[in-house]
């Protein structure tokens, strides 16, 4: 069968095609980075990526730039770095609300582990399951058993429908089979000065948030969500001690247009995977009560997956939407 002319210039350009993607992914990066932020500056998404992002900017000789570009749980950003060219010069700061988006909206214009290549992970944040020190329970088994006993009158607060402080106390109920009320704030500030004050009676907090007024005796600290008990508060559970299998955490990193070159993309995870582990960086990270957590972008990839997984069952059997 005879080929076109246009066959036969396609195929010629591809070998040229080719070598010049290569030529770019080897001089990559020749010009700034933009790195977009799907929340405001200040949040705990932000102060992460500027602090790896400022290793990165030292690490390949290039300024990491950062573009916050907050709304709707961080699908406005997410849908910017979609539409940018694949090229490595628009990333993605991911996070565990992008295991959940699908999920929790209808509309959507992305299928994110479709149109996002993750590039490594960064960092892991542990939850704490705290109640006001009025509450009379001191441990997870007796928070159960008095949610038993009381259907409905334990209220948990979080920071509004659908983020992982809200889906960190669904998953509970749902593997514990006790009810308690739901009751967002307008953030995660709001929810916790409710908590403080007694107008609701549980919260699955960040532990860096908590910390200091389980330490001053303000809450009372039930349980952490990891998997094990943390350093920070060893005296603590871990939920799985009295809920096995239960776990939910919060995790960060990064992402790139799909299409991004193969080469970009493992130039990037090398630089990051490095950035983890500069005593700097990781002291940095720790300080603010998070820890590293290095990947490749395979093993990224497949956390992402679980994540998907895991919360959209959760969110499917609460029934959450957010549209």
């Amino acid at each position: 069968m005879a080929l076109s002319r246009r066959s036969l210039l396609a195929l010629a350009s591809a070998p040229l095609l080719a070598s010049v993607r290569s030529a770019s992914a080897q001089t990559w990066p020749d010009r700034p980075v933009r790195v977009v932020v799907g929340f405001p500056a200040g949040g705990s998404v932000d102060i992460f990526v500027r602090i790896v992002a400022q290793s990165l900017s030292e690490q390949l000789g290039q300024p990491f730039v950062i573009e916050n570009r907050p709304g709707a749980s961080g699908n406005i950003g997410t849908e910017a770095v979609v539409r940018s060219a694949p090229d490595g010069y628009t990333l993605l700061a991911v996070g565990v609300t992008n295991a959940t988006g699908a999920a929790l909206y209808d509309n959507l214009k992305f299928d994110f582990l479709h149109n996002i290549v993750p590039i490594a992970s960064t960092v892991r944040g542990v939850g704490v399951l705290v109640v006001n020190p009025a509450l009379p329970v001191t441990t997870i088994g007796e928070l159960i058993a008095y949610a038993r006993a009381n259907p409905g009158k334990i209220n948990f607060t979080s920071s509004g429908p659908g983020t992982p402080q809200h889906l960190y106390g669904e998953l509970f109920m749902q593997m514990t089979g006790v009810a308690m009320v739901h009751v967002p704030y307008r953030g995660s500030p709001q929810s916790l000065t409710g908590l403080l004050a007694g107008e609701v009676q549980a919260m699955f907090d960040t532990l860096s948030t908590s910390i200091e007024h389980i330490k001053a005796g303000r809450l009372r600290a039930l349980g952490v969500t990891s998997a094990q008990r943390t350093e920070a508060l060893p005296d603590t559970p871990a939920l799985s001690e009295v809920v096995p299998g239960y776990e939910a955490t919060s995790w960060q990193g990064f992402g790139a247009p799909k299409d991004t070159p193969p080469e970009i993309v493992e130039k990037l995870s090398r630089a990051t995977n490095a950035a983890l582990a500069d005593a700097t960086v990781k002291g940095r990270i720790e300080t603010l009560g998070y820890s590293t957590f290095v990947t490749s972008p395979a093993e990224f990839r497949a956390h992402i997956a679980d994540e998907t997984a895991k919360w959209g069952k959760v969110i499917r059997t609460a029934g959450i939407r957010l549209n």
